[in-house]
């Protein structure tokens, strides 16, 4: 019996469940201006995926590189989740929210 589809399909959807609530905080916390971070690991990952001899472990790591990818686009998407009020704004940037809001001609 071959589990390792199994293995990589679980790892996979684990760091998808651990990217998606990193994104919503990141956001909440340092903005948008944060992006750089999910570039910074998922391009480090997929440089560890290449060097790691392991093919279970170098698609996981790939797998995870992609979602930290995939991160950066979501993380533009977050802000505009908050500009819409579907998620809690940081009252510490809320002068910054209004301003964006007014920009886009989004009221809450």
């Amino acid at each position: 019996m071959n589990l390792s589809g199994i293995i990589v399909g679980a790892a996979v959807f684990l760091s998808i469940g651990i990217c998606h609530p990193a994104v919503i905080k990141m956001e909440y916390y340092w903005g948008k201006q944060s992006w750089w971070v999910w570039l910074v690991v998922g391009l480090g990952c997929v440089a560890a995926s290449l060097l790691v001899q392991n093919q279970i472990a170098s698609t996981i790591i790939g797998g995870f590189a992609f979602s930290c990818l995939w991160g950066i686009h979501e993380m533009f998407l977050q802000e505009k989740r908050v500009l819409k009020g579907w998620f809690p704004e940081n009252p510490k940037r809320h002068a910054y929210y209004e301003q964006k809001r007014a920009q886009m001609g989004i009221k809450l």
